[in-house]
């Protein structure tokens, strides 16, 4: 079965380069050359839902100099893909603190999202200046606010309440995450969506991440049993 959400942290660019001997920004050229090969076989493999970690929201504290740059890289990246999404027939989608992200990077975003609002392939999802406890407090504090105010009563309150507050409203839980570079952390990574989602750890670098890599991952979680709690007599 072909997990139906997979998500990605991305991780290695800066190792990778400085391995060749390169500047960190020579790695995240090359990652975007991956997450293109990336979203093709995703695509390729009949997976609906595909969300990248692109950029975290305490990815702000580093040099300057490297978040100007990854945020032209990015507004250059969706201008040179917007085509090929739209022929494609992939749905393109963002989470997080969309409004901290500079004016062109966000006008960029919203003009392709509104663009392939009605595509019906794989929807695409970044993650951009997100950060997992920054999106659970923020979907308390608005439930709150809504108690207060006897929009919601608590006596109705479960599970779907939290999840029609978070950014990812649209989409499914996770089913497979992956990280690359070999690091095994999730980085405050969509805490609440991979409550059972499969981890997958590669030490391949973001800019090696191939289709045969992510064809691995994919074997890998087949061969998994997803039990959600239950026994494997229960299944």
């Amino acid at each position: 079965m072909i997990p139906k959400h997979t998500a990605i942290i991305m991780d290695g660019n800066g190792r990778w380069a400085e391995q060749k001997g390169m500047p960190r920004i020579f790695g995240h050229q090359n990652g975007v050359t991956a997450v293109r090969k990336i979203v093709e076989a995703a695509s390729k493999f009949d997976i609906k839902y595909l969300t990248l970690f692109t950029f975290s929201v305490e990815n702000w504290d580093r040099p300057r100099s490297e978040v100007d740059t990854l945020m032209g890289l990015l507004v250059q990246t969706l201008k040179d893909e917007f085509e090929d999404m739209f022929k494609n027939n992939i749905k393109l989608n963002a989470i997080g603190d969309l409004d901290t992200l500079p004016n062109e990077v966000r006008e960029e975003l919203y003009t392709i999202i509104e663009s392939t609002k009605d595509n019906t392939g794989m929807t695409l999802t970044l993650a951009l200046s997100y950060g997992g406890k920054q999106e659970i407090f923020k979907a308390v504090k608005e439930i709150s606010e809504k108690v207060k105010n006897d929009i919601i009563c608590l006596d109705n309150f479960d599970d779907s309440v939290i999840n029609d507050h978070l950014y990812t409203n649209n989409l499914p839980d996770v089913d497979l995450l992956i990280r690359t570079s070999g690091e095994k952390r999730i980085s405050n990574f969509l805490l609440w969506q991979i409550a059972y989602a499969e981890l997958y750890f590669t030490d391949v670098y973001w800019p090696d991440f191939s289709e045969d890599d992510l064809e691995k991952a994919i074997v890998e979680y087949q061969n998994r049993e997803r039990r959600f709690g239950k026994t494997s007599k229960q299944l």
